[in-house]
């Protein structure tokens, strides 16, 4: 448990790090580093399927597919829509949209809520009702003092449940689809690098970031590979809790870029985490139930 807890925040930790680190990746611009990003982890993740054991979920989806060709299309949807999300990534500390990326990880658990009542009938407990409450006023606040989310808080808040939806349909909800859907981006990663102003002759034109470049596939790899290793290891509802340490560093990375919480948007902000703060309760005592629950 304590091994798992340690992993958690270690990979929230490292995806923070990640976040900020692309702030020094210049001249690059969000786009060559997202294609740099997976053209790194790809083959690291690689690796790790093959040594765990994993790479059999891989051969299984591809059999399928050759069974069942359309499958393809719904696999290029998927990896469409986490290229997105990854790209997202790298491209907001670069252009001021750290806060509402942060934003939107802190209202993705409320949205993963939302559509499992919606999209599979899943009844709210009465804390989740509370929180459901708590999180209106703050969109109501955000609908209020600018119209609106920004584009890239709705395509957290949207994008994920959509992706997460697409992937339990197509039943690819397991590590062999998610290294299928950054195999599929590898050929738009090779293009984004080699397209950009940069290209493969980056080295060349700006030494240091041989180093560097580098040092971003291993936080990548390292991330995702903690991550996954933690997820194994603990409890479903503690890992789901830790899953907020994220969404509380990228705020931190945020303001630490120069970013800053305007007045008017504290009424979005604190309903927002007062509603996270009633999700973790409830997720704590559903954990603590768990633990006094008879072997």
């Amino acid at each position: 448990m304590s091994k798992g807890i340690a992993l958690s925040v270690s990979a929230s930790v490292l995806f923070a790090v990640m976040y900020y680190y692309t702030s020094l990746l210049s001249p690059l611009n969000g786009v060559e580093i997202f294609g740099w990003r997976m053209l790194l982890t790809a083959p690291c993740m690689t690796v790790f399927m093959v040594v765990s054991g994993e790479w059999k979920r891989v051969v299984e989806i591809v059999r399928r597919l050759a069974g069942k060709p359309k499958l393809i299309v719904g696999l290029i949807g998927s990896a469409v829509l986490l290229g997105l999300q990854l790209w997202l990534f790298m491209w907001a500390p670069l252009n001021g949209y750290s806060l509402d990326v942060s934003l939107g990880y802190f209202l993705l658990p409320l949205s993963m809520v939302l559509t499992g009542r919606i999209a599979y009938g899943e009844r709210l407990s009465y804390l989740q009702k509370i929180a459901v409450f708590f999180a209106s006023l703050g969109v109501l606040n955000e609908l209020y003092q600018v119209g609106g989310f920004s584009w890239a808080t709705l395509l957290v808040v949207v994008g994920y449940p959509i992706y997460f939806i697409l992937r339990k349909r197509l039943a690819t909800d397991n590590l062999g689809g998610l290294w299928l859907d950054m195999a599929l981006m590898l050929p738009v990663a090779f293009w984004f690098v080699q397209g950009g102003e940069q290209g493969f002759g980056v080295f060349d034109q700006h030494p240091w970031l041989s180093l560097l470049i580098p040092i971003l596939g291993v936080i990548s790899a390292s991330a995702l590979v903690v991550y996954i290793i933690a997820s194994r290891l603990l409890p479903f509802s503690l890992f789901g809790l830790l899953s907020y340490v994220e969404p509380v560093l990228l705020l931190g990375v945020a303001l630490l870029l120069g970013e800053s919480i305007k007045p008017g948007e504290w009424l979005t902000y604190i309903p927002i985490w007062l509603a996270v703060l009633v999700l973790v309760f409830e997720g704590f005592k559903h954990l603590v139930r768990q633990r006094r629950r008879p072997m």
